[in-house]
């Protein structure tokens, strides 16, 4: 059987899947219009203030709906957060005090995240040298919570709890919206002053609700993901309690300014457009993910998550088990792209990253991980991570080539 035919039997298969992805984005398109109603959007929050920032209308009503989409009291949409890790420093950053404790409670945190805790690099103002204490726990063998443990991990002195959404770099399913609600409450039934902080990164609008309506305190992730749509240029968002996203936002811009500053650089318009058109999206991808593990669970290769099981982000992950294997995905891919299809993709260092990464993303928003894109870091077991797609038969097609490239390596 070809690549063709083999594409055309999964999305056969996958027909039941792709409806019940459907109906799930109708629902989740009704909360975001809700939102726009209720704070009576119109084309004058398009407009932008420059300078400081202050009274900007379409930027402060814009936070008003983020909120009320996330189920939350409070949230802060800025172009001035520079990427999801940096929104997740902020309100790190924001809640922590020196002898406070960090636990992450779903194993090591995303690579990007270790020199902001403190766990590689130094001198860089890290929460470890903040004095602030940091433990996580690590997840059984077969990459799942450590339940028993959770359920006497919390002590008077943790003052947050760290919940990545995303499995990241590592081979594990992503947290549903159940096990982040019992996460939540093992944590609370605990200690009830533990803050439940949760990293939403690729997480958004996979699931008929967000973290903050089942009980997080505070969520934070990245608008070149999930809730722009693939039209916001940059930024980030805070969502939670109010006295939290005041706290973060006070370390995004200054104590005594807080959420009144940032200028929106005439980017409202999109903010607003792109929040729109997220749900949408995020279906798509959803259906690119499904798409990719059917294929190569039925070429072999060991997938998370696994083909018909349900999703919890964007990320569709192969272990391919070598480099020649994941270049040759990722220059697929890339040669798919609409964006520098000619180019090809190498192993670099990357800001943040412990080992050298090969990313294929020819995308129109540089790094934007709501269109389709792929990438892995060199090293074992070789697995490629494969994120968004605005549409599934851009998905489809990349992958009939991906999958020659990799039968050829």
């Amino acid at each position: 059987m070809n690549s063709l035919e083999q594409l055309r039997e999964a999305e056969q298969a996958l027909l039941e899947i792709f409806y019940g992805i459907d109906a799930q984005v109708k629902h989740n398109l009704q909360r975001v219009l809700n939102a726009f109603r209720n704070h009576r959007v119109g084309a004058h929050h398009f407009a932008g203030v420059s300078g400081y920032g202050h009274d900007d209308l379409g930027r402060d009503t814009l936070d008003q709906v983020f909120a009320e989409v996330m189920g939350a009291e409070a949230a802060v949409v800025r172009v001035q957060i520079v990427s999801g890790t940096h929104a997740i420093a902020c309100a790190l950053y924001g809640v922590l005090r020196p002898g406070d404790e960090m636990l992450a409670v779903v194993g090591s945190p995303y690579d990007t995240l270790e020199e902001v805790i403190g766990l590689r690099g130094q001198n860089q103002g890290s929460l470890i040298e903040f004095g602030i204490k940091y433990r996580q726990l690590e997840l059984t063998k077969e990459g799942k919570i450590d339940w028993p443990a959770l359920n006497t991990a919390i002590t008077e002195n943790t003052r947050l709890v760290l919940i990545q959404r995303s499995c990241g770099y590592s081979w594990r399913p992503s947290l549903s919206i159940a096990e982040i609600e019992k996460i939540i409450h093992i944590v609370k039934q605990q200690n009830p002053n533990t803050v439940c902080f949760v990293d939403n990164c690729y997480g958004e609008f996979i699931d008929t609700q967000e973290p903050t309506h089942v009980g997080a305190d505070l969520i934070a992730g990245s608008l070149i993901k999930n809730p722009g749509g693939t039209l916001v240029t940059a930024g980030g968002y805070i969502a939670g309690k109010a006295d939290l996203v005041e706290a973060a936002a006070c370390r995004l811009t200054a104590p005594g300014i807080g959420s009144a500053g940032g200028a929106t650089f005439d980017q409202n318009r999109l903010l607003y457009q792109g929040l729109f058109l997220a749900p949408q999206i995020v279906g798509e991808a959803m259906k690119g993910t499904y798409l990719t593990g059917y294929v190569f669970d039925k070429l072999g290769y060991p997938v998370n998550p696994a083909p018909l099981a349900p999703r919890g982000d964007v990320i569709q992950a192969i272990k391919l088990g070598s480099a020649k294997k994941l270049i040759a995905f990722c220059k697929a891919i890339q040669q798919n792209s609409p964006i520098g299809s000619y180019l090809d993709p190498v192993p670099d260092e990357m800001p943040g990253y412990e080992s050298q990464v090969v990313m294929a993303g020819g995308t129109f928003i540089e790094g934007s991980t709501l269109e389709l894109s792929a990438d892995g870091p060199l090293r074992e077991p070789y697995i490629v991570y494969c994120q968004g797609g605005t549409h599934w038969t851009h998905v489809s097609i990349a992958l009939q080539t991906a999958i020659e490239a990799v039968g050829e390596a």
